[in-house]
């Protein structure tokens, strides 16, 4: 059925519950495990008078500070896939790009016939004000997606 299951996680308590079912359902299909973390752009910065950003996104410590944030989300999820018995799992890092977008493209780049990911199950202005990156790769995605409650 699946055999390259591409499983987003955010390190939320929520999340996890996503995670937990896509390896499940990796495992039992003896699928190919990809976790994706997004780390979104940073927001807030200072511009000088030609525009340019003079703030924490454009020094030498932000992407490292970015990556060891998500390698501590990545390294126990890839160690779940482990205990799990999910042999075959890689670990994704998208830096700089909104969940969505990071999630469509990492599915695309590692040829997932299906994504998992969780969603707080928002309606109405709450999901208009908040935003949804789950409503997002569920009209965008090109492969199914399996989202957890």
């Amino acid at each position: 059925m699946y055999k390259r299951i591409l499983i987003a996680t955010d390190g939320s308590e929520l999340s996890a519950k996503g995670l937990q079912k896509g390896l499940e359902l990796a495992a039992q299909l003896g699928a190919h495990a990809d976790i994706v973390t997004v780390s979104e752009p940073w927001a807030v910065g200072m511009y000088d008078a030609m525009g340019w950003s003079a703030g924490y996104e454009a020094s030498p410590e932000y992407q490292k500070d970015r990556e060891a944030a998500a390698q501590k989300i990545l390294q126990p999820a890839a160690e779940a896939a482990r205990a799990a018995g999910v042999d075959q799992v890689l670990t994704h890092h998208v830096l700089d790009r909104y969940a969505a977008d990071g999630i469509i493209d990492t599915a695309t780049a590692c040829g997932s016939d299906l994504v998992v990911m969780t969603s707080h199950g928002r309606r109405g202005v709450t999901r208009v004000l908040l935003g949804s990156q789950t409503a997002e790769v569920l009209a965008r995605s090109v492969v199914p997606v399996l989202v957890i409650r």
